[in-house]
C-alpha cells in the first residue's frame, strides 16, 4: 500500500498533464477542423508569402485603418481616384502653376488702361486730341478733300513716332520730335476719289523718359458728310 501511495502523482504533475492534453486536443481539433484563428498564430508571424495574391479585399480590412505610411510612393494614380471627389481643399494651393490661359493673361493689356477713341473732326478745322500720356499727345486733323491725318506732338525732346497701315494710308515716321516742332504727321488716308472709304492704322510713339502711346486706329473719309473725318479705335498709354 505505501508503494501505491509513492507513486501517486503529484497535484503539480497532475495540472500540467492535463494543459497538455487541452493544447493537444485544441490544435488536434484545429487541424481536423480546418479552421484556424488568431488564437493558433503566434503574433507577427503571418507574413506576405502566406497570403494568396489577390485576396485581401476591403471587407478583410477595418475601417480607416489603411492610410498614407502603408501606400508606396507615386503608385496612386488618377484611375483610383474616383471623378470629381478631388477638391480644393485637398491640393496644396503653393504647388499649383498657371495654367497657360492665365499666364498670356498676365502679359495681356489692361481693358481699363485703353483709351477707346471715337473723335470727329472737321474739314479743315483745328485737330481734335485721341489721346495724351505724359509729354505725348496723338490728334486727328482732318485735310482738305475729307483726308484724315494721325499727327505726334511732344513736350519731350527726342520723341519718336511710327505707323503702320492698310492700303492708302501714308505712313510717314519720324525718329525725332522735339518740343519745339510741330504737330508731325506720321499716317494720312487718302481715298482718292471714293465717296465712302476705311483705313486702318497700327501708330506708336515713344518718349525718351519711357513714356508711351501704342494702338490701332480706323480713319473714315466721307465726301457726303459735310466735310468731316472720323477716327475710332484703342491707344495704350504705358510707361
Amino acid at each position: 500500500m505505501k508503494s501505491l501511495l509513492r507513486r501517486r502523482p503529484s497535484p503539480a504533475m497532475i495540472v500540467a498533464s492535463l494543459a497538455l492534453f487541452v493544447s493537444l486536443s485544441g490544435v488536434s481539433y484545429g487541424v481536423a477542423t480546418g479552421f484556424i484563428d488568431s488564437r493558433e498564430i503566434k503574433n507577427n508571424e503571418v507574413r506576405s508569402i502566406d497570403v494568396r495574391n489577390n485576396e485581401i479585399r476591403t471587407r478583410d480590412l477595418r475601417n480607416n485603418e489603411v492610410r498614407g505610411i502603408d501606400i508606396r510612393n507615386s503608385t496612386v494614380q488618377g484611375r483610383d481616384i474616383a471623378l470629381n471627389t478631388v477638391t480644393g481643399e485637398d491640393v496644396r494651393e503653393d504647388t499649383l502653376q498657371k495654367v497657360p490661359s492665365a499666364l498670356l493673361a498676365d502679359s495681356a493689356t489692361s481693358v481699363e488702361s485703353l483709351k477707346l477713341i471715337d473723335k470727329t473732326a472737321t474739314e479743315g478745322g483745328a485737330p481734335v486730341v485721341l489721346a495724351s500720356h505724359g509729354p505725348l499727345t496723338l490728334s486727328g486733323a482732318c485735310a482738305i478733300g475729307e483726308t484724315p491725318q494721325v499727327t505726334v506732338s511732344t513736350t519731350e525732346d527726342n520723341s519718336s513716332a511710327t505707323s503702320e497701315g492698310s492700303a492708302g494710308v501714308t505712313s510717314t515716321p519720324d525718329p525725332d520730335i522735339d518740343s519745339t516742332d510741330d504737330p508731325v504727321v506720321i499716317a494720312e488716308f487718302g481715298a482718292g476719289m471714293a465717296l465712302r472709304a476705311l483705313g486702318v492704322v497700327d501708330v506708336a510713339a515713344f518718349a525718351p523718359s519711357g513714356k508711351s502711346l501704342t494702338g490701332e486706329l480706323a480713319l473714315y473719309h466721307d465726301s457726303s458728310a459735310s466735310g468731316s473725318c472720323r477716327f475710332r479705335g484703342s491707344l495704350e498709354p504705358q510707361g
